[in-house]
């Protein structure tokens, strides 16, 4: 004869058990939450960063494309970088620094030089160019990105040009 025990000997160990799970289920759920979240800031963080890197390269191309070298100082671009007409980002640029120059090739002899006596040499060039990135009020999910490039490039320059610009 199997016994069973009286329903008042039971002291509720199955209600304890299920609210404990409960508890930890409840703590899992929110522990992925926060996570997902986190994660979710973070990937934005990194496309924000992205999109002010491809905004300071943009930048970095349209003064490589002007003639940067004959007085170069300091400026600044706003860039519309997903073309909705409003300004995403602002491109501060330091003034071109000339960092070096070397002889590129032998003096260019002609009759007139030979008759002055004078030779002209050309220049290889080297400049860096730096510049920092940063959101403009459009842009407000970006707020907080600040990302400074630096670019450096080579310009073939006459004795003239290189002598103006570069000691």
């Amino acid at each position: 004869m199997i016994r069973t025990a009286p329903f008042h000997a039971q002291r509720g160990a199955t209600l304890v058990v299920g609210l404990i799970m409960l508890v930890l289920i409840t703590l899992m759920v929110t522990t992925a939450f926060t996570l997902s979240t986190t994660n979710l800031k973070s990937v934005g963080n990194m496309q924000f960063r992205n999109e002010a890197i491809a905004a300071g390269n943009m930048a970095i191309e349209s003064v490589l494309g002007s003639p940067f070298t004959t007085a170069p100082s300091a400026t600044e671009i706003l860039v519309d970088i997903n073309k909705d007409g409003t300004n995403d980002y602002t491109v501060s640029f330091a003034a071109p620094v000339c960092v070096r120059a070397s002889v590129a090739a032998p003096p260019v002899l002609s009759s007139v030089t030979l008759l002055t006596m004078s030779t002209s040499y050309t220049w290889n060039t080297v400049w860096d160019i730096g510049a920092t990135v940063t959101p403009t009020s459009g842009n407000p999910g970006a707020s907080g990105t600040s990302v400074q490039i630096h670019a450096g490039t080579r310009v073939l320059l006459s004795q003239a040009q290189k002598d103006a610009v570069c000691p």
